[in-house]
């Protein structure tokens, strides 16, 4: 059994012995209902969140959910081969309810296919002891003082200038969280996270129309948010640099992808090479293991281990430890991104990533997104995508955009209306640059992203 991470004193871990012990119980009764392996995860959520809009609250809302969720494998019939699996789940957390979802995940096991790739993730790959990652600061915040907050953020963003007109409004959230799973390896692990945000969008008019932009802020500690002036007033004035926008006619030009939507190209890149999409043969990566997939310049690694960071974790959804990679180095494709199911199916093993990839960074070069739109000259920034016209399996590019046409290196006016379009693997091939500028808000790091060229659809 791993050692598991710190944990602070708080009213919200005060039942964790109870949780480690009730799905202890839980795996013990798989096991003595005759199932081969079985596994169990448990997770607890509690929050606050408000919301504000033209001054006034509009909503206010606690949470607290937890579940206990429990597989279990039987052997296939007398000659057979494979594992037969059954899953169950309950919120209900007392002995009764916990040997009713184990016995019902062991019927449900009794009627399905055995298959030859289910099982547990092996047992020489489970975590030992577990990294202090400094993932939960939990915020002591009261009603009264989130919706001051989240009033103090909008009137930045409402006060800005007289052209703000309308808000969608302000929200503020703070959440904790407690993990925890085992299996009949002996692993049992568990660890606390916290996650708090602040987020504004309001609406601007002038003659040309209105607009609408957004900002927001995301962190594991209360302290390491933005200012909420800050993001009202940045919420502001991306709306206001929207003004006046135009579209452009059709035409093959550079492309500069901001930080905040950059991170979806490499979103797709994670589904090509997905597990699921590889043994499905629905990836237009299928069998890029070892060819050069990106540009020279784009060297991709996990880091799992990054502290505070919003996608940190010691262990995967299977128990595996997590370890930092190379995923592409130097534009050529390092690893897949697998957890034990698609690695049987691949002939290869796990890479600990059931549940997905664990903090995504992509290498930065040495220019701000100001350097990467002197080095394009003349083409498009983009800073919104709409739509999901993404095709994993051939890799096919079209999504709705908006942002500014670039000329000397210098935005001239904003864009609406048009579409972006091109193909995922000419896309990444033409990567040429990566700025420094990187958003850290979520799962994947990267700066803007200057590629080579790609098909404007507009007017």
């Amino acid at each position: 059994m791993p050692k598991s991470a710190s944990l602070t004193n708080t009213p919200f871990l005060h039942e964790r012995e109870l949780w480690h012990a009730r799905l202890a119980d839980c795996l013990a009764e798989a096991e003595r209902l005759g199932a081969a392996a079985a596994e169990a995860a448990f997770g607890l959520e509690a929050g606050l969140s408000v919301s504000v809009r033209l001054g006034e609250v509009e909503t206010v809302e606690h949470t607290r959910d937890k579940g206990l969720g429990v597989t279990v494998y039987f052997p296939a019939a007398k000659g057979g081969t494979g594992l037969r699996k059954g899953s169950a789940s309950t919120s209900d957390l007392s002995p009764e309810a916990v040997r009713e979802t184990v016995k019902a995940a062991c019927a449900i096991a009794r009627y399905t296919a055995p298959d030859p790739y289910a099982g547990l993730a092996e047992a020489a790959l489970m975590a030992g002891e577990l990294p202090e990652l400094d993932l939960f600061h939990p915020w002591d915040l009261d009603v009264a003082a989130a919706i001051e907050l989240a009033t103090r953020c909008e009137d930045a963003a409402r006060t800005a200038d007289p052209r703000i007109v309308n808000s969608e409004g302000a929200a503020l959230e703070t959440e904790q969280a407690y993990r925890l799973y085992g299996n009949s390896h002996g692993f049992l692990g568990g660890y606390p996270s916290s996650r708090h945000g602040l987020s504004c969008a309001v609406i601007a008019r002038d003659e040309a129309g209105m607009q609408r932009d957004y900002w927001y802020t995301v962190a594991r500690r209360a302290e390491a948010l933005e200012n909420a002036q800050r993001v009202g007033a940045q919420a502001a004035e991306r709306t206001l640099r929207r003004l006046d926008a135009r579209r452009l006619s059709t035409r093959q030009v550079p492309v500069v992808f901001a930080p905040e939507v950059a991170s979806s190209l490499f979103g797709h890149f994670l589904a090509a090479v997905s597990g699921g999409s590889l043994y499905r043969q629905a990836s237009f990566l299928l069998d890029g293991l070892g060819t050069q997939v990106f540009a020279p310049e784009v060297t991709i690694r996990e880091r799992p281990h990054l502290p505070q960071a919003a996608g940190s974790a010691p262990f995967d959804g299977e128990g595996v430890a997590t370890r930092e990679r190379e995923l592409v180095r130097a534009g050529a494709l390092e690893g897949y991104v697998l957890d034990s199911y698609a690695a049987r199916r691949l002939g290869m093993q796990t890479t600990g990533n059931a549940g997905g990839v664990h903090n995504l960074v992509i290498e930065p070069g040495l220019l701000d997104l100001s350097g990467l739109l002197r080095e394009m000259g003349t083409g498009l920034l983009v800073t919104e995508l709409m739509g999901q016209g993404v095709n994993i399996v051939t890799g096919d590019y079209s999504r709705g955009a908006a942002g500014f046409w670039v000329e000397n290196g210098e935005p001239v006016y904003p864009v609406e209306e048009i579409t972006v379009a091109g193909n995922l693997a000419e896309m990444f091939r033409g990567i040429r640059g990566i700025g420094r500028d990187v958003d850290t808000r979520g799962n994947i790091r990267t700066g803007s992203l200057l590629l080579e060229r790609m098909t404007v659809a507009g007017e």
